[in-house]
């Protein structure tokens, strides 16, 4: 007896291990069951279901069988090759089972499965290579957002004495880029920034726009007169584009306390916001041609001054906004809905614009859009903003204000202003 109490004790130890070793495997197996469901897709596993209980029903034997197929066919479309292996193998076996239940004859019921085998293999790769050209596309996407941060790079909420704002948006939205341009930046000389369009779309367009960001970048920091930063952009495309290519650009400086500058090449007019809600359309006293055209014609740009007092508002944007169109081919009402939408956070004015833009399309813009707003806050707001680093101070040449057009007149007494 006490040589089995020993035997008996050199038992106990081992049973634990067994019970732990079983509960390791059945955890592992609901592991696997539920990666395995959740790898299986609803809808076609819906779709054998239906047509399983169709052929319950009607007991129709092959006329319903073949249907079964439908089943990975989808599953290639919604889930990968694991999601479509389950599916097929799910209709083989019910395809089995009725099979033989209705009585089909074997040669029959051989073909069924043979053509269910050869879609679900032939779905397991197309879904495989679907997944493919999805990880390579987000690839490309992310290189594509990689190079439009160093290329179009983000604005701050404040730059120098102003609020600023900015919506991006490219027709391509695959690659997440396109031929708008815009940049702002402070300067010896005043905050100065550009908002442009270049002709074409793809990555010619691209490259065009670096070279006119960078051009204007270093020409901003260098050149004390915003004509000759204009200058610059010029000669560098005369000597890079082709005969048919241009860029569209307003170019814009703050050199002194009260005044903005404005220089137009082609491009669409700025909208200037009065702190009273007058929306007005800076129109060029004198058009210019588009950059990259100076030598085909004798305009050459003229320089705007305008008056920029506390809480106006200065819009900038490409004609990928105007030039929207609803179904009904109506163009976006730009200067309609910046008066609609207009506030003291610019960021806001622009979401809610941006918004309704994309209401306006349908959901997609056919074009690239840029919406750049610039706000120089009022008195009472301006002590929680940095001001004035790097303005020049007030110097002695003449400043002209030149006449811009009202669009949506608020106020009666802006009349005056806007003459």
């Amino acid at each position: 007896m006490s040589h089995a109490r020993d035997r008996g004790g050199d038992h106990w130890p081992i049973r634990p291990s067994r019970n732990r070793a079983a509960r390791a495997g059945s955890a592992a197996r609901k592991r696997a069951a539920v990666q395995l469901a959740a790898g299986t897709p609803v809808l076609p596993v819906l779709i054998v279901s239906v047509v399983v209980l169709i052929d319950v029903a009607c007991g129709a034997g092959t006329i319903w069988l073949p249907l079964l197929a439908a089943g990975p066919a989808l599953a290639a479309i919604t889930s990968g090759p694991r999601g479509v292996l389950c599916v097929g193998l799910l209709a083989a076996v019910l395809g089995a089972t009725l099979g033989t239940r209705d009585g089909v004859p074997g040669q029959e019921l051989t073909a069924v499965l043979s053509a269910l085998a050869a879609v679900t293999l032939a779905s397991g790769l197309a879904s495989a290579l679907r997944g493919r050209r999805e990880r390579v596309l987000a690839a490309v996407r992310s290189v594509a957002e990689a190079a439009q941060h160093a290329l179009l790079k983000p604005v701050p909420a404040t730059v120098g004495p102003f609020q600023v704002a900015v919506r991006y948006s490219a027709a391509a939205a695959e690659a997440r880029i396109g031929g708008d341009l815009y940049a702002l930046v402070p300067t010896p000389y005043g905050v100065r920034l550009i908002v442009g369009d270049v002709r074409g779309k793809g990555l010619p367009a691209v490259g065009t726009a670096a070279l006119v960001l960078g051009v204007f970048r270093e020409a901003a920091y260098d050149e004390p007169e915003l004509l000759a930063v204009v200058d610059r952009i010029e000669r560098s495309l005369a000597r890079n584009l082709g005969s048919d290519d241009f860029v569209t650009a307003v170019v814009a400086g703050y050199p002194q306390a009260g005044h903005l500058e404005v220089v137009n090449c082609g491009h669409a007019p700025p909208l200037l916001v009065r702190e009273s809600g007058a929306v007005l359309a800076v129109e060029p006293a004198h058009p210019a041609p588009p950059l990259g055209l100076r030598a085909l014609t004798d305009e050459t740009p003229s320089l705007q001054v305008l008056p920029f007092a506390d809480g106006d508002q200065l819009l900038l944007y490409t004609d990928g906004v105007t030039e929207a169109r609803n179904h009904g081919r109506e163009f976006y009402p730009l200067a309609e809905g910046l008066a609609r939408h207009l506030s003291a956070d610019p960021a806001a004015t622009l979401t809610a614009l941006h918004d309704e833009l994309l209401a306006h399309v349908g959901g997609r813009l056919h074009d690239d859009a840029a919406l750049l707003l610039l706000r120089q806050p009022a008195l009472s707001e301006a002590a929680a903003l940095s001001r004035g680093r790097g303005l020049r101070k007030a110097g002695s040449r003449e400043v002209r204000v030149l006449p811009i057009r009202p669009l949506v007149q608020t106020a009666p007494d802006e009349k005056s202003e806007a003459g």
